[in-house]
């Protein structure tokens, strides 16, 4: 990247108003969440909500995209959980083409315990690919068509580049990579994955989207960025090998620190 990447915010569609302003006057990326909550697809009444927030981000010019369904697995054998998955995919996606979105985050199929039992068990590596692509391959076709790009975001991961082998065999512009630093940041501190900045490289050109949150490798705490002890600096030298820009999205729990957040990168020079 040639000039400081600019910085967005996931937030829920009740946190847009005070974020506004930042968002529009910095062509800043958004990351909708609150969509993809169970009781919400469930319920089905979404819409008056979306319109609600396609009205609030009339003037807004960023990329814009959305968290996907979290509470059900993508790489389960039971026909039964795999058609859930659909389901809940299908319906996120329905969220998409009504907002216009172009993005929707999922959760690795990879688990802590899969790092060395993958490789140990004779095969196994293999079936929990084929159970993540049998889940993803009628859905992909629809994704496709919306211009919508799924990343797959690190949760549990401790190999940094598992992941591709996914995005390697659907070899489509809408299934790309993610990396949560907090994640990362766990994984490498409890874990003993990798460093957080070598989950960025190994993403490389498939890289689309990073949440950002700072943390202290104990846990999965989404803290403001400077409150923990993340190794930020090595995080954007990683990303300032790409030739293009993925979306940085702040992923905090507080959502009042977002700017305070974004301030932090910008006092060291990361970003803006």
């Amino acid at each position: 990247m040639s000039r400081l990447p600019t910085l967005g915010a996931a937030l829920r569609p009740e946190e847009l108003p005070p974020h506004i302003d930042w968002l529009v006057d910095g062509v800043r990326d958004l990351e909708l969440q609150g969509f993809h909550y169970p009781d919400v697809l469930v319920a089905g009444d979404w819409k008056p909500r979306a319109a609600d927030v396609r009205k609030l981000l009339e003037n807004h010019k960023g990329r814009q995209g959305m968290h996907g369904p979290s509470s059900v697995p993508l790489a389960s054998n039971d026909p039964g959980i795999r058609a859930l998955a659909q389901e809940r995919l299908g319906q996120c996606l329905d969220v998409c083409e009504e907002l216009g979105l172009t993005q929707m985050v999922i959760h690795s199929p990879y688990i802590h315990w899969d790092q060395e039992n993958l490789y140990r068990l004779p095969g196994r590596r293999a079936e929990k690919l084929a159970d993540f692509i049998a889940t993803m391959e009628p859905v992909m076709p629809r994704a496709e068509a919306l211009g919508v790009e799924m990343v797959i975001e690190n949760v549990e991961d401790r190999d940094p580049a598992i992941r591709r082998d996914i995005v390697r065999h659907f070899k489509s512009a809408a299934l790309r990579l993610s990396v949560d630093t907090g994640h990362a940041y766990y994984a490498n501190r409890m874990g003993a994955a990798p460093s957080v900045e070598l989950f960025v490289r190994a993403a490389g050109e498939d890289l689309a989207h990073l949440h950002l949150q700072d943390a202290d490798g104990l846990a999965d705490r989404h803290w403001a960025i400077g409150d923990g002890t993340l190794p930020w600096r090595a995080v954007f030298e990683e990303l300032g090998r790409l030739s293009f820009n993925p979306r940085l999205i702040i992923e905090i729990r507080d959502r009042t620190d977002v700017l305070r957040s974004a301030e932090h990168l910008a006092q060291l020079g990361l970003a803006q």
